[in-house]
């Protein structure tokens, strides 16, 4: 891998989204696997968890569709060299069909263009920093149109095109890149589908595990290994499957 990094013993980060759910779990992760300092991204700094406070965890007032915010966290944690762009929207809801037109256009600035202020806020940063790293928390959704996520699918799917630029954009100061593909998980965000859901932890550590191989894009739990496993096998079964999901009373799977 270009950053030739091999652990996260004595790495500085900042994790996006990190109140809850996978972000919060990236923040504990990265702790218990050395890293000297992470900082805690969160709309609302008060709620940052106080067990990630207790363990170090930095709190930076970060609404990463605001330019401003974006700007003045670079400048504030200069140190970065891991940068997980964890942050995301689902607006549960459809996207043609939709009584509510707004709904789409915020998911993609946050999905799509939130991630996109802060790779190019961070980028001279990592960069200044001997390159470092940029893990990008996508979903199932990002690998194939989903039915039932809206307008959260193409927004994952643009950050996923997004993540494969940004590769080969920042190839020459050392940047490396890493996509997760993200399945069903125990978050606020999937609180409404039932099934067998991920521990967030899980996916951290999939994720961090990933990234240090230096995977470009990596599945980060079984869900996602099976979807992509039907997808190839049977297209037009896989989006005849999603869109039964879509019209079924209640959604039995995402993420």
């Amino acid at each position: 891998m270009s950053g030739a990094r091999r652990t996260y013993a004595g790495a500085t980060a900042l994790v996006t989204g990190a109140t809850r759910g996978i972000g919060a779990a990236f923040v504990a992760e990265l702790f218990e696997q050395g890293a000297k300092a992470v900082y805690a991204g969160a709309r609302n700094p008060a709620d940052v968890p106080a067990e990630l406070l207790e363990a170090g965890a930095r709190p930076v007032r970060l609404d990463i569709t605001d330019l401003g915010q974006v700007a003045a966290a670079a400048a504030e944690c200069p140190d970065v060299s891991v940068l997980v762009n964890n942050a995301g929207y689902h607006a549960n809801q459809r996207l043609v069909l939709n009584d509510d037109p707004a709904a789409a256009r915020a998911e993609m600035d946050v999905n799509y263009f939130g991630t996109l202020n802060m790779t190019r806020a961070f980028a001279p940063v990592l960069g200044a920093n001997g390159g470092g790293q940029i893990i990008n928390v996508l979903s199932v959704a990002a690998i194939f149109p989903t039915a039932f996520m809206g307008g959260y699918s193409p927004a994952k799917a643009a950050t996923l095109y997004l993540s494969t630029i940004t590769r080969a954009e920042l190839e020459p100061q050392g940047t490396d890149v890493t996509a997760l593909i993200v399945g069903s998980v125990d978050t606020q965000m999937a609180a409404h589908v039932d099934g067998e859901k991920e521990d967030p932890r899980d996916i951290a550590r999939a994720g961090l595990k990933a990234a240090l191989r230096g995977e470009h894009v990596a599945d980060t739990d079984w869900m996602a290994v099976d979807s992509r496993a039907r997808l190839a096998r049977d297209p037009a079964r896989y989006e005849r499957g999603l869109a039964k999901v879509l019209n079924a009373t209640q959604l039995r799977t995402g993420r």
